[in-house]
């Protein structure tokens, strides 16, 4: 694999694992909010939040960023190193994919239960 390729990669990725470490729980303006309402609405919210399945898009994103740098890879005559940069940059991916959707179910169902989201 040539440098810039290489390099190119090694950057995406790295800004892709920044991006995931931002990760932050929604403010939500409490103004008029009652307290215990509000922590049964926040843990229910977050059990649906869960269901988007952070592992099984890591895997998936994995499998498809392997087979996509093998094919790479062999076009460029590295096919084991492009493959397993595919799979990281593929697993990264989705995994960020994954969590910025928890958040947004996150985001969805507290503002259906009438809270306001200010981020």
């Amino acid at each position: 694999m040539n440098g810039i390729l290489r390099s190119t990669l090694t950057t995406l990725l790295l800004l892709a694992v920044a991006g995931c470490a931002a990760h932050r729980d929604p403010i939500i303006d409490m103004r008029g909010v009652d307290e215990d309402v509000f922590a049964r609405d926040w843990a229910e919210c977050e059990a649906y939040s869960k269901e988007v399945v952070i592992a099984e898009g890591v895997a998936r994103g994995s499998a498809v960023g392997a087979a996509v740098g093998a094919i790479a890879g062999a076009i460029d005559g590295d096919v084991d190193e492009s493959a397993g940069i595919g799979a990281l940059y593929g697993g990264t991916r989705s995994g960020l994919d994954a969590d910025r959707e928890q958040q947004m179910v996150f985001k969805r169902c507290m503002t259906g239960r009438g809270y306001r989201v200010l981020n």
